[in-house]
């Protein structure tokens, strides 16, 4: 859900939780196109054979697939400046993959505005923080604080 409020309400909310997105189902298929793209064939990756008597047991996805994944979502928890004509992403602050996402697992993004920063000229910085959970294990697959440069 995108939410829009002012610079000024936007402060007064750091620390509220965003959202929590839909489940987002993690299959080889994706794993495999995410390794093609990346050059990233490590066998815990693409070998499901090779990764069964790893130390997963089985397949898992890149820490940086699931960390690509903010992106899209993001689009469910935003919270936008009024005025919006332009977003980019700025980077990151923090990022930790905790646990390993292994194939057929679902996973979700649960969001906490952390920081909005006025930096003048009609330019917002507001830092998120991600928590990437796991259905039904107990250890998120990877928290991270994200930067996004909104202009106005």
């Amino acid at each position: 859900m995108v939410r829009m409020m002012s610079v000024e309400e936007m402060k007064k909310n750091i620390g509220m939780e965003l959202g929590v997105t839909d489940w987002f189902k993690i299959d080889q298929a994706r794993i495999n196109t995410f390794a093609e793209c990346t050059e990233d064939r490590q066998f815990i990756h693409v070998n499901e054979e090779m990764a069964k008597k790893g130390p997963f047991g089985a397949t898992i996805a890149h820490g940086y697939m699931t960390l690509a994944l903010l992106s899209y979502f993001s689009a469910q928890t935003s919270l936008l400046p009024q005025g919006l004509k332009m977003a980019i992403n700025y980077g990151l602050n923090k990022v930790r993959f905790i646990a390993p996402v292994k194939v057929g697992s679902r996973i979700r993004n649960r969001a906490v505005l952390k920081n909005v920063e006025d930096k003048g000229g009609g330019r917002v910085l507001v830092t998120t923080e991600n928590t990437v959970e796991i259905e039904g294990e107990a250890k998120p697959a990877m928290v991270a604080e994200s930067l996004a440069m909104f202009f106005t």
